[in-house]
């Protein structure tokens, strides 16, 4: 998408196990990543499916639909909730002749924006080169005609060959350039093993830069847009007379692209070597739940899930519920829930230590920073049993 605003179309399959809520929720996401690459969606699509149409992801007539919208009110860009195939992707750019954007390719183009220092940024070229591998013939059937040439090409080698050459050449030089960097960084962690390492986890924009200044006294870049921190930040920490490391992470996201997983493997190596895991939840987004299931999701992928953790409810400030009607004898609903209801619920059984919080506005901070500093201690005595004199 371009630095000034487009107006897109979004779209999304609504599966037997997605409900009407979820499904705007998804919704609002993908609306939210839009609007991190200044964009702006004007209109929702949605068809219930078993499963996305194998060819054009969702059925004729709804895409019959989609080409009249973007027809009638001259939109350019539509955005799917799902990664298309490569098939997917050619057969919808012929049928709407507009510009197709999948949701991987979507949350690539926001990681391109946001990286910052040379490690995030080989990272995201690796997996946008990933992502663009298979896709070639549909990126250049327009360059695909025979073609020969001295030191370029053999003698009726197509385009598309050639360029399959040059983007494995460019992944094999990133694989490299990564590899170095990430020698580089094991041997940092590897200096820092005097300290117990606590680790910030959590869905984008839950707040977890925030929680970072806060502890840190630092000024770790926070805005209130998705993946606004790519680059992994680790600051000393100080509790009364207890010292230990905090790393601000990525956040994770629902559909996150494998390759993307697959290129930040060191940037989530520090999750997987953290000796604390800090869950930070938005508890005023109305989807916290789903977003904590994916969050496990992740850490289980990365075989850090039997860590010791710490879930933290953040922005406690902004959380909002409608009172139930007490003549209402519906069954109540999430919206319902106050603060209070909340902490009665599943939460109560919980085997992991819970505390709510607003690190914006600094409620319930030393309650915060006490469990830290409880947790930590006992992580510490256990790791440098010898090394109890701190405390």
């Amino acid at each position: 998408m371009q630095q000034e605003q487009d107006i897109c179309v979004l779209v999304s399959v609504q599966t037997p196990y997605v409900s009407d809520e979820m499904l705007k929720e998804y919704f609002d996401e993908l609306a939210f990543l839009v609007m991190t690459l200044d964009a702006k969606a004007v209109k929702n699509f949605s068809q219930k499916l078993e499963h996305p149409d194998t060819k054009t992801y969702v059925g004729s007539g709804k895409l019959q639909e989609i080409k009249q919208y973007i027809k009638d009110n001259e939109i350019e860009w539509v955005v799917f909730d799902d990664e298309l195939s490569p098939s997917q992707l050619r057969n919808i750019e012929r049928e709407l002749s507009c510009n197709i954007l999948d949701r991987a390719q979507l949350i690539l183009n926001i990681f391109a924006r946001r990286a910052s220092s040379s490690h995030s940024k080989a990272q995201v070229a690796l997996a946008q080169y990933k992502y663009m591998l298979p896709r070639l013939t549909r990126m250049w059937t327009h360059l695909d005609r025979q073609k020969g040439g001295l030191n370029m090409r053999g003698p009726g080698e197509t385009q598309i060959e050639t360029d399959r050459r040059i983007l494995l050449s460019k992944i094999s030089l990133l694989k490299e350039k990564l590899k170095s960097i990430d020698k580089q960084k094991s041997l940092q962690r590897k200096n820092r093993e005097s300290l117990v390492r606590v680790a910030l986890v959590g869905y984008t924009n839950v707040g977890k830069s925030t929680i970072m200044n806060m502890l840190s006294k630092s000024d770790v870049f926070a805005e209130n847009k998705l993946f606004a921190t790519l680059d992994t930040t680790i600051r000393k920490v100080v509790i009364e007379n207890l010292p230990f490391l905090l790393t601000d992470t990525v956040g994770f996201i629902r559909k996150l692209p494998q390759p993307l997983m697959e290129s930040f493997k060191s940037t989530l190596d520090e999750v997987k070597e953290a000796d604390l895991l800090v869950h930070v939840v938005d508890i005023s987004h109305s989807d916290f739940e789903n977003q904590i299931i994916t969050v496990n999701n992740t850490l289980k992928d990365l075989d850090a899930m039997d860590k010791p953790m710490i879930m933290v409810f953040n922005k406690i400030d902004d959380y909002k519920y409608e009172k139930k009607d007490e003549d209402d004898l519906t069954p109540k609903l999430k919206i319902n829930y106050t603060l209070e209801e909340w902490k009665q619920t599943w939460m109560a059984n919980s085997q992991v230590p819970t505390v709510f919080i607003s690190a914006k506005n600094k409620y319930n901070i030393e309650e915060f920073k006490t469990l830290l500093y409880d947790t930590v201690k006992v992580i510490h005595a256990k790791i440098y049993p010898y090394n109890n004199f701190l405390y």
